[in-house]
């Protein structure tokens, strides 16, 4: 059996582990959890894969059949693009999941913030081939298209060259960016013509000196001019907020809220900082004592796990709680309703039905299946 793990699964993992081994059935597990904190996983399976599985796979199932499983299987060097496996993507999930229309161009991400997993070690960062890109995005069937890398733009002529690929073929699409995307306008320019219409960037915060802390050197003015950037292509922003960095203290949930609803940014998600085991912040924090709480199931950034420098832990909470309520408050829906015509409606639905009132939207995939509503609201935003 295999089992894929992100730090706040690995307890229920475990469990599951225990199940199968009960029974006789080797487990193996791998996974980004698993790739960076190899050492705290091996007791719970049989087997653990770190790094990509690609290439090594094969001869895991074949050991397990012959009975001579290794405990740790590692392939990282010299891996390449080319071998990352497409996914199954005529999977039926019985209509359950409100969107599959998802594509991956790279893996990983070349920069190494300190409170990110990619800054732990095993990490790699590698693009796939064009051509492979663009078949995975035809066999979808859709124009409709979800980029799932860490950072759609790791490697600006990369990028390049897969958009220009793009262009005929008139997707509407969107993906995960960085601050430095404010550095390459002309890419910004080819990402409006082939059809991006939202991106979501890590702020992270707009208190300079809680960047610092955490090895980014960006600052609120720039990020302005960030936004201004990408409104003014007529693509929309999902900004992704942490809250607890070590400059923060009770004040920037508010200064952030004004923020926001000032630069009528469209979608907030936002996050209580969380050491991941295995990168430098957890490091830091492990050796001053500050870790409070080592429960991996809370580590999802929706609590609090340490000690925070400048507000308590239940401030930092209720003020990650409280800036949600705001934000998706009717009052700030309205106060950033989108200038752009185009942005309109996928605006309102995202804010309305999946954030304000997301509990009734669930309520009604109780009769209309989850993936019939996304693709509702597809053809309701982009008439696709």
């Amino acid at each position: 059996m295999g089992i894929t793990v992100t730090l706040d699964v690995m307890p229920r993992a475990a469990m599951i582990a225990e199940t199968f081994r009960r029974r006789g059935v080797p487990v193996v597990a791998g996974g980004i959890h698993v790739t960076c904190r190899p050492e705290d996983c091996l007791p719970h399976f049989d087997a653990i894969c770190v790094g990509p599985a690609e290439r090594v796979w094969a001869r895991i199932i074949s050991d397990a059949k012959e009975g001579r499983l290794k405990r740790e299987y590692r392939d990282m060097d010299d891996f390449r693009g080319y071998e990352i496996a497409s996914p199954h993507y005529r999977f039926d999930g019985g209509g359950k999941y409100l969107y599959t229309n998802v594509v991956t161009a790279s893996r990983g991400c070349p920069n190494r913030c300190a409170f990110c997993y990619n800054s732990c070690r095993n990490r790699i960062y590698i693009t796939r081939p064009v051509p492979d890109v663009i078949k995975d995005i035809r066999s979808l069937g859709t124009r409709h298209v979800l980029f799932i890398d860490d950072n759609f733009i790791g490697s600006p002529d990369y990028t390049r060259e897969l958009l220009n690929e793009m262009a005929p073929m008139k997707l509407i699409w969107s993906a995960a960016v960085t601050t430095r995307i404010l550095d390459y306008p002309d890419l910004l320019d080819l990402m409006a013509r082939t059809g991006c219409q939202s991106l979501f960037i890590g702020f992270e915060s707009i208190n300079a000196e809680s960047l610092g802390s955490v090895n980014k050197d960006n600052n609120a003015a720039m990020y302005e001019r960030l936004v201004e950037a990408i409104h003014n292509r007529g693509i929309m922003v999902n900004a992704s907020m942490v809250f607890g960095l070590d400059g923060d203290d009770k004040r920037i949930f508010k200064r952030t809220l004004d923020w926001l609803v000032k630069m009528r940014v469209e979608t907030l998600t936002s996050h209580i900082l969380t050491p991941y085991p295995g990168t430098e912040l957890h490091r830091r924090m492990d050796s001053a004592g500050r870790i409070r709480e080592y429960s991996l199931e809370k580590y999802n950034t929706a609590h609090v796990v340490f000690t925070p420098a400048n507000m308590t832990g239940e401030e930092l909470h209720n003020g990650y709680r409280w800036i949600y309520r705001n934000f998706y408050s009717i009052k700030n829906i309205v106060r950033r309703f989108p200038i752009h015509r185009k942005q309109r409606v996928p605006y309102l639905l995202f804010n309305l039905f999946y954030r304000k009132f997301g509990g009734l939207t669930s309520a009604a995939a109780r009769i209309i299946p989850m993936q019939a509503l996304g693709r509702l609201a597809a053809w309701l935003s982009y008439k696709v």
